[in-house]
């Protein structure tokens, strides 16, 4: 059984779903924008928006420098606050099919 139905996700809804997915990609391997980007074909800005807007929903992740340049490094979650991790792994695959359903 699907959580929600494709034809009737909100804007709302896929933006929350948007932050469930990044903060799974970021969570299961180092990432920065560049390698979000390739991974997910979202555009820059839509990726840095998300990212900036995780605590709205109680995600709170840091941005870890790994070298002298201040876009060398990659995120890191410092905790998802009240969202269910281990949840999000498992529908995984139905957030993504309606994230991406339309491209």
């Amino acid at each position: 059984m699907s959580m929600f139905q494709a034809d009737k996700v909100s804007k709302q809804q896929t933006a929350f779903l948007r932050k469930l997915y990044l903060a799974h990609l970021i969570d299961d391997s180092q990432h920065n924008l560049l390698s979000l980007q390739k991974e997910t074909g979202m555009p820059r800005r839509t990726l840095q928006d998300a990212i900036a807007a995780f605590g709205d929903i109680g995600i709170q992740v840091d941005f870890v420098q790994d070298g002298r340049r201040n876009n060398s490094g990659h995120y890191h979650i410092r905790t998802w606050g009240p969202i269910n991790s281990a949840w999000v792994g498992t529908h995984l695959e139905q957030i993504r099919t309606l994230l991406f359903s339309d491209i």
